[in-house]
């Protein structure tokens, strides 16, 4: 069995590290702040779409996504945690597959941030943004993991928490989990997928039972 995991909102919280990286780059290029609330609604899509859905002029996005990136950088490891219950999660995964990360996130940052957390080493692949000319929902990402990998005669898994997530597994022809750790609502991800769990724990447990069932 392969398991693809998303980071944020299924096994990490940068809920802070981007709130206050965003507010920073509307600080440094003088403009109004969005809300918390509408950041978040939008977390989970690439930098330059965000930007552009909170109203930031398109000549200036790449400027704004550079701030962006630069004080992230700086606050990354010290304003995020794991999840409750996502060390346990890769542990017990790991136990019973090969594991890859399946990110919007810059593939730098977020190596930086599972290694912080000592959980790099347990994943065979990291796909993140500048690995793919077209992000979640799109097929790519999580093709391009499987093309670093041995699918054969393997289930394939996408676990995360929006439906950008799912959407991609369904258009990479792949199985999905939805968890209720992040940022889409339990309707939304019911819309896109037929298992939705309370974390990724939960959804290693349910595959782990489904492996043992199956065998």
């Amino acid at each position: 069995m392969i398991i693809l995991f998303d980071l944020d909102g299924t096994l990490i919280d940068s809920t802070d590290a981007i709130l206050e990286s965003f507010h920073n780059s509307f600080d440094i290029h003088g403009s109004v702040h969005p809300s918390d609330e509408d950041i978040k609604k939008y977390i989970g899509y690439p930098l330059d779409v965000m930007y552009a859905n909170l109203g930031v002029e398109s000549g200036l996005i790449w400027d704004y996504v550079a701030t962006y990136k630069e004080h992230y950088r700086k606050i990354s490891t010290q304003k995020t945690t794991l999840l409750a219950n996502a060390h346990e999660a890769v542990l017990q995964a790991k136990e019973f597959a090969t594991l890859g990360i399946v990110t919007t996130k810059t593939a730098r940052y977020s190596k930086v941030l599972m290694e912080h957390f000592e959980l790099m080493d347990h994943f065979e692949v990291l796909i993140g943004r500048e690995d793919v000319q077209n992000p979640k929902p799109h097929a790519e990402p999580i093709l391009k993991a499987l093309q670093k990998l041995d699918t054969q005669k393997k289930e394939i898994w996408m676990i995360g928490d929006t439906k950008l997530d799912l959407i991609s597994a369904k258009n990479a022809a792949v199985n999905s989990i939805a968890v209720l750790s992040g940022y889409d609502t339990q309707e939304t991800l019911k819309r896109h997928c037929d298992i939705v769990l309370i974390d990724a724990l939960e959804a290693v447990k349910h595959l782990k039972n489904r492996k043992i069932s199956h065998n």
